[in-house]
């Protein structure tokens, strides 16, 4: 087993972190993705509102995302519709115990979606149990499904609408570059809802 000093150890993970933000950078898929994911989600929160899930560090980004959207990014501007699905101590541990933790979101999206909003969930290896049962009832109640995932994309790139699959295996990696491109992803929903004008003059 490879034993480094501490010094290269920071190193060699920090060129892996860079080596993946490389190969997102250059992988007009993502970007397209990332795009339509913007598109589709401006237009749901004019009436609706976004729905986001995931767990571990994923249930982290979901907050962090949904704090993005309701108090803001960069810019000054009146909050944006969104909940994340991973912060009620009493539903969760209600459905985890009355049901199974594989309906935690599934049944969060049932009493709160409605046809029209958005779905965005979020797991590195795309398998998570909890959030393809919840795509998977998100898309029969007519509700926009996206998928943030690494590996192949795993199930939940068979059922999303749209799908930005980071290109690693590796857990920390696949997250980084999740939250790069969550706050991205805000950004362009920003843009798509104020308007191309929206936060320029804040270089947003």
């Amino acid at each position: 087993m490879e034993v480094l000093p501490i010094k290269d150890l920071i190193k060699k993970q920090i060129a892996r972190s860079m080596e993946t933000i490389r190969l997102v950078f250059e992988d007009e898929t993502i970007h397209d993705a990332i795009v339509s994911a913007g598109k589709i989600t401006a237009d749901a929160m004019k009436n609706g509102k976004l729905l986001v899930c995931g767990n571990g560090g994923s249930a982290a980004d979901s907050q962090h995302l949904v704090a993005e959207f309701v108090s803001r990014l960069t810019v000054d501007r009146p909050a944006l519709r969104a909940i994340a699905l991973t912060t009620d101590s009493s539903i969760l541990t209600a459905i985890g115990n009355d049901y199974s933790y594989d309906n935690v979101f599934e049944r969060q999206v049932e009493a709160l979606g409605m046809r029209g909003d958005i779905l965005l969930a979020i797991s590195t290896s795309g398998n998570s149990r909890n959030c393809v049962k919840a795509l998977r009832l998100a898309r029969t109640m007519g509700l926009h499904t996206i998928a943030f995932t690494g590996h192949q994309g795993g199930e939940m790139a068979e059922i999303a609408d749209i799908n930005v699959i980071i290109p690693s295996s590796v857990t920390m990696n696949i997250q980084e570059a999740h939250l790069m491109l969550e706050h991205i992803f805000c950004m362009v929903v920003e843009r798509c809802y104020f308007g191309e004008d929206f936060g320029k003059a804040n270089n947003a």
